[in-house]
């Protein structure tokens, strides 16, 4: 990657930002004018904090950029990993007295410092049967399908390791034995506690299992998806507005091949549209859960989190989104994402 591939121009919209930010995969983008001289700075957590303002995804980048960004003089290079320890930034432009772009330092292993340890406990529902992975789950219960060198399963966990989480609680059912197994053989083993469904429950009902169990905000998650993003930010998201249930969603954007027309009174044309662009927000599967919940769930009833979710919403209770980038969210659903998946994890382990 050319650090050019981190310039944008200040007309680009905020989705178009996201799109790049996704590609680059380093978290900001420099405004630019036509001779390289910077202008501004875009991250992802302006992106974010504009969305959840209510801002429009067709809206210019210049009404959220940061025009008083950070820079480094070329003479000065040999600083600027003191500089950004000292200005708590993961990475700097090198200018010139022009203030052309000629460089873009990185902090080293891209972190300022060691991640705040979260310590709270992550729930994984894992008692499904798999069945849209077909024939793989014919053999193997879904947490357990390899993705690189290991279940899925557990590279969710290593993800949540990460961040300082140490306690985990899968619900089971589907070939529990097998999942339970191949734990016991790893070194997570004692960390890891199961609540065995004796018949399916939803991707909620599980959660009645746990009534008692758990005393603080826990995150919850499905056992086929990995988010990339900060959890400490959702945690910080998350108390700062006293949710209850914060919800993970992920922009989805999908382009019609088609034109599309809309049609009129009389099948006269109202409209006429070459392959439009549509964006929204989907539900990743991720969650972060104050315990109270827990205490509203009927036992022994099978019931979707999302209409658990509804039914605090309907309390009064506050439930809000922390929005991610679409390649934020990796999913292991269907086949095809499952391979996607793989591609992802095998890019990500080569970049480190």
């Amino acid at each position: 990657m050319h650090f050019q591939d981190l310039f944008i121009n200040e007309n680009k919209t905020v989705l178009e930002a996201m799109k790049q930010l996704d590609t680059v995969s380093k978290g900001i983008l420099y405004l630019v004018d036509r001779n390289s001289r910077l202008l501004a700075a875009l991250t992802d957590g302006d992106i974010r904090r504009h969305l959840l303002k209510g801002g429009e995804l067709q809206e210019s980048i210049r009404t959220i950029a940061n025009y008083s960004p950070k820079y480094i003089f070329v003479e000065d290079r040999e600083q600027a990993q003191q500089t950004m320890r000292e200005k708590h930034i993961l990475s700097i432009p090198i200018v010139d007295h022009e203030k052309v772009i000629k460089g873009i330092c990185f902090l080293n292993n891209g972190a300022l410092e060691e991640r705040q340890k979260l310590k709270l406990p992550v729930v994984m529902m894992a008692g499904g049967k798999g069945t849209r992975l077909y024939p793989y789950t014919k053999v193997l219960p879904k947490p357990l399908i390899p993705i690189g060198d290991l279940p899925i399963a557990e590279h969710i966990i290593n993800k949540f390791m990460d961040f300082g989480c140490d306690t985990f609680h899968l619900i089971v059912n589907h070939k529990k034995q097998m999942i339970k197994a191949y734990f016991a053989e790893t070194d997570i083993a004692d960390q890891i506690t199961y609540y065995d469904e004796t018949e399916p429950m939803g991707t909620g009902g599980g959660l009645s299992l746990l009534k008692g169990k758990i005393h603080q905000p826990f995150f919850l998650t499905n056992c086929d998806i990995i988010v990339k993003a900060d959890y400490s930010d959702i945690l910080d998201f998350h108390q700062k507005n006293g949710n209850t249930i914060t919800i993970v969603c992920a922009y989805k954007h999908f382009t019609i091949p088609y034109g599309v027309i809309t049609m009129g009174e009389g099948g006269d044309i109202a409209d006429m549209i070459e392959k439009p662009e549509y964006s929204f927000l989907t539900n990743t599967g991720f969650y972060l859960v104050e315990p109270e919940v827990l205490d509203d769930i009927e036992e022994h009833v099978s019931i979707g989190f999302p209409d658990i979710v509804e039914k605090q919403r309907g309390k009064g209770k506050k439930v809000a989104i922390y929005p991610v980038s679409e390649k934020s969210w990796m999913d292991m659903g269907q086949l095809e994402e499952m391979e996607e998946m793989r591609k992802e994890l095998k890019i990500d382990n080569e970049k480190n």
